[in-house]
């Protein structure tokens, strides 16, 4: 978690399932970066996937993981 493109996509994230694309437009970086950010997260078991046709949807696995973006939110997330 700690690379701050890592951080920011758990911040855009937060409670809600996103797909890849959604995620590289909220982010504005490549697909295939956002993809080896997405693996090492999913990999640590911090994010948790699900395939529909030809997306992958990401969400936060553990609520606790929650929590710990909340509280960090107002150092690390811009908040528009």
């Amino acid at each position: 978690m700690a690379h701050p493109l890592r951080l920011k996509v758990l911040c855009i994230l937060g409670s809600d399932e996103l797909s890849v694309q959604d995620i590289v437009a909220a982010v504005g970086t490549t697909q295939s970066n956002i993809s080896q950010h997405l693996a090492i997260l999913r990999e640590k078991d911090i994010l948790k996937a699900r395939k529909d046709a030809n997306k992958v949807y990401y969400r936060v696995g553990d609520p606790r993981t929650l929590r710990l973006i909340s509280m960090m939110s107002e150092v690390f997330c811009s908040i528009h």
